[in-house]
This record gives C-alpha cells, sequence and structure tokens, in this order.
C-alpha cells in the first residue's frame, strides 16, 4: 500500500506540472541560473583584490 500513496504524491506533481509548463509562462530554470552564475562571476572579476607580486611583500630585503 506504501507505493500506491508515493506514487499517487509523484504522479500528481508531475500532471500539474506538465499542466502549469503547457498553459503558463514557466521560465527555463538551467538557463535562468546559467545567466546568475555568469553575472556573479563577472562581479568577482570586477571586485577582486589584486594578486601580491612576488616583490611587493614587506618581508624582502
Amino acid at each position: 500500500m506504501g507505493i500506491f500513496r508515493s506514487s499517487f504524491s509523484f504522479l500528481t506533481g508531475t500532471v500539474f506540472g506538465v499542466y502549469l509548463a503547457q498553459n503558463y509562462q514557466v521560465p527555463n530554470i538551467k538557463k535562468l541560473t546559467e545567466t546568475a552564475k555568469f553575472m556573479a562571476e563577472e562581479i568577482e572579476e570586477k571586485y577582486r583584490k589584486p594578486r601580491k607580486q612576488d616583490g611587493d611583500d614587506n618581508n624582502s630585503v
């Protein structure tokens, strides 16, 4: 009986998801995450601290 109960929840969710995707303009999650990742990388490169050069440390004589 447990397999039917868990299958019912899964099938209901799948049918509801298909209905939403066909009748409403649902955003593409994969494209949205790729865009967010690209924007985060751009911001990181823009505000990253410059790396130290070999001769820039104060301990060298």
